[in-house]
């Protein structure tokens, strides 16, 4: 089978699966339940989309399909936000803080320190990606560090409104985010497929990549941005899903066996779409609600990752 008949198959099952969600056991205000549906669907499909693209972006530039963003600590940087606003001001300031308002501080803390990062790090020329990634790693531990203090020392009634936010929610999408959300992620999807060749030559190699003529630091230091913009805006929507990407991006790089990007981007964002609106069928029908889709998603994806750590040791 083509790659391009694979891509097709993809997208018939993911509308499968999109008409399934929204009619099944369709009872009671149809308008209502379709509606709420709907925004679901919406969600499900940006937070697919921008962490199935995140992640192939990030590992083609690190040449290792075992990294993936949350390397970088912006995760950490998200629960640090919500942490800080419970510890300095109380919970109620989380809770009563309108969606724009707590969407624009947490994405904007996360690219704000995406930009601190890469400026800092990349004013030296020639600076090596793997030295990034390592500060990344080691500012991500010290933030997890301070939000664990942080919570330690608040009262255990507001702690509970953090452990809300540790955890992806689909349920509790705020809707009126879905029109910028969607609109940072279209323009960021938009920059990288105008830029696909040059992920193509990416792949093999920083060496390779600057020999066959690619300004190498350039790029990265922009496809770097884009991963911190596509990371940051479907985390500050539902919350962080550690695993998510490393699943969808692996399972695709194994369906296509592909280097093209354009089938290895759209294929992977297509299995995350899947992925999440069949996940949250099951959660749905299945588990009735007594679970949360990114404890299945990272259940499933650390059985994954060690699978691939075993993997590689074979490999080598």
């Amino acid at each position: 089978m083509s790659n391009r008949m694979k891509v097709v198959v993809l997208v018939v099952l993911a509308l499968g699966l999109i008409v399934l969600f929204l009619f099944a056991h369709l009872r009671g205000d149809f308008d209502y339940v379709l509606r709420s549906r709907s925004e679901k669907i919406v969600a499900m499909v940006l937070v697919g989309w921008a962490g199935a693209v995140s992640t192939i972006l990030f590992q083609t530039m690190t040449n290792n399909r075992i990294l993936t963003p949350s390397i970088i600590g912006l995760d950490s940087v998200y629960m640090l936000v919500q942490t800080a606003v419970v510890f300095l001001f109380g919970s109620t300031t989380l809770t009563m803080m309108g969606n724009t308002s707590h969407f624009l501080l947490s994405a904007g803390a996360m690219i704000g320190f995406s930009v601190l990062l890469y400026s800092f790090l990349f004013r030296r020329e020639g600076q090596n990606l793997y030295f990034i990634l390592l500060v990344g790693m080691i500012l991500g531990t010290f933030f997890q560090s301070l939000t664990s203090f942080m919570q330690y020392l608040i009262d255990p009634n507001e702690f509970s409104i953090i452990q809300d936010r540790m955890f992806a929610s689909i349920n509790n999408i705020k809707t009126d985010l879905l029109w910028p959300a969607g609109l940072l992620i279209a323009a960021a999807t938009l920059y990288t497929y105008r830029h696909l060749y040059e992920l193509d030559v990416l792949s093999l190699g920083k060496d390779h990549a600057i020999n066959l003529g690619v300004a190498y630091e350039t790029v990265v230091k922009r496809l770097l941005m884009i991963v911190a913009v596509l990371v940051s805006v479907s985390t500050a929507l539902v919350g962080p899903i550690m695993f998510f990407g490393l699943i969808v991006a692996n399972v695709a790089y194994a369906f296509f066996q592909t280097y093209e990007h354009r089938y290895l981007l759209t294929g992977a964002a297509l299995f995350g779409i899947i992925a999440l609106v069949g996940g949250q069928l099951v959660v749905e029908r299945v588990f009735t609600f007594s679970t949360t889709l990114s404890v299945i998603v990272n259940m499933v994806g650390g059985v994954y990752f060690l699978y691939l750590l075993l993997k590689e040791r074979k490999a080598w």
